[in-house]
């Protein structure tokens, strides 16, 4: 590739007023450069995939390795050359993603998935009665977007929701691009050490929960997985399983107190509107990573094997050519679906139905219960999270009633 010095840095930063919106690069770059060199934070160069169809066909191609971890580019302090670990779900390639996948994903079905809902419902409703039952102001992330998915997730795996302060901490440790290495790597230990406890007991305790499936699942087929894969997979389910549906709610709220005429859309037709918020929002800001390990083209670019390239997913998400008006919220799009806000290929999303159904139920009943809701603060007083693997808003001060 070019050398550093004439090499474009990644784009992350989104353009000044409009915090929904990425980097303004990225529409110019689809025109005239898909396929473009940058140099990212982690010190190396690597394409960066801009267009819709390419990005998907990057994501879909079995050459194109997962080894680096999938926003690792953005982490100064990253070793692109570390070892994957046993049990990396986001990791590991071939057989080996296989294996580990196939014994995840009977947990996240659809009908499994839609059993919960009833669950989801519940909590919501409980979290709504009690931001309502205090004066007319609350903050909808620490009061009801963050513990709906946290305690869901909790639920699903198995882990004790007194623990959630420890992971919270510690998962917003690791999705932070100021984390330090030293930083980083004690938050890994110190989850992991907790992970481990909590195995040891399920090992002899076997309850109800995915954690206990998975461990009697192994025992059952032959091929149990091993403590460190345990840690490894429940780390990565986790940590994903609350911090991207925490951000959605709260920056899909924001989006919808910005858009009042479309709510009733979202009342009538949440899974629609849904998609589209996805699509719009796209939190996973920074892309994702892959590693060619042969020779490819992607659009009309040669990449070479050993070469790194950068998924943009919220500029595929913003491509005029499937999406027009991309930069428009519109709940009345044709095939709602196709955005790639959970990824693409063997490595999309694995909880995406459940993310799907915790936002369905928290936006409409939010704001069924909550006609009224409003921003507490001035708008250009929030703290977006503009150095995190997965974007959000750290506070969201509301209010309803009488002003």
């Amino acid at each position: 590739m070019t050398a550093a010095s004439a090499t474009p840095a990644l784009p992350t930063a989104r353009p000044a007023g409009c915090p929904f919106d990425p980097p303004e690069t990225y529409a110019a770059l689809r025109e005239t450069a898909p396929t473009s060199q940058v140099r990212c934070p982690a010190g190396m160069d690597a394409w960066l995939v801009t267009r819709y169809r390419d990005v998907r066909a990057v994501l879909a191609d079995r050459t194109m390795s997962s080894r680096g971890a999938s926003s690792v580019h953005v982490n100064p302090n990253a070793d692109l050359d570390e070892e994957v670990s046993p049990g990396s779900i986001i990791q590991l390639d071939g057989a080996e993603h296989s294996r580990i996948r196939k014994m995840v994903i009977a947990e996240f079905t659809v009908r499994r998935v839609e059993a919960m809902r009833g669950y989801v419902q519940e909590l919501v409703e409980s979290h709504l009665d009690a931001m309502l039952a205090r004066p007319g102001e609350a903050d909808l992330v620490r009061d009801f977007a963050l513990p709906i998915p946290s305690l869901v997730i909790c639920e699903l795996l198995g882990v004790p929701y007194a623990d959630r302060a420890r992971f919270q901490r510690q998962s917003g440790l690791l999705v932070s691009t100021d984390t330090t290495r030293e930083e980083g790597q004690r938050a890994y230990d110190e989850l992991s050490t907790f992970l481990a406890g909590l195995f040891t007991d399920k090992q002899r305790n076997p309850q109800d929960d995915l954690f206990s499936r998975l461990i009697s699942r192994g025992e059952s087929t032959g091929d149990p997985l091993t403590m460190e894969e345990l840690v490894v997979l429940g780390l990565s389910l986790l940590v994903a399983g609350h911090e991207t549906t925490a951000n959605m709610i709260a920056l899909s709220t924001l989006v919808l107190l910005d858009h009042p005429g479309q709510r009733d859309v979202v009342l009538s037709a949440p899974e629609r509107a849904v998609e589209e918020l996805l699509r719009y929002l796209s939190v996973v800001q920074f892309g994702v990573l892959r590693y060619a390990t042969a020779d490819v083209q992607v659009g009309d670019r040669a990449v070479k094997a050993g070469e790194w390239l950068v998924a943009a997913l919220n500029s595929a998400n913003r491509d005029e050519d499937l999406f027009p008006g991309a930069d428009k919220l519109d709940f009345h799009r044709d095939s709602p679906r196709t955005h790639v806000a959970f990824g693409f290929g063997a490595h999309q999303c694995i909880g995406q139905q459940l993310a799907r159904v915790e936002l369905q139920e928290a936006l409409t009943r939010l704001f069924r219960r909550v006609p009224d809701l409003r921003l507490a603060v001035p708008r250009e007083s929030l703290d977006f999270k503009h150095n995190t693997l997965v974007y959000g808003v750290r506070e969201l001060p509301v209010a309803w009633g009488r002003e």
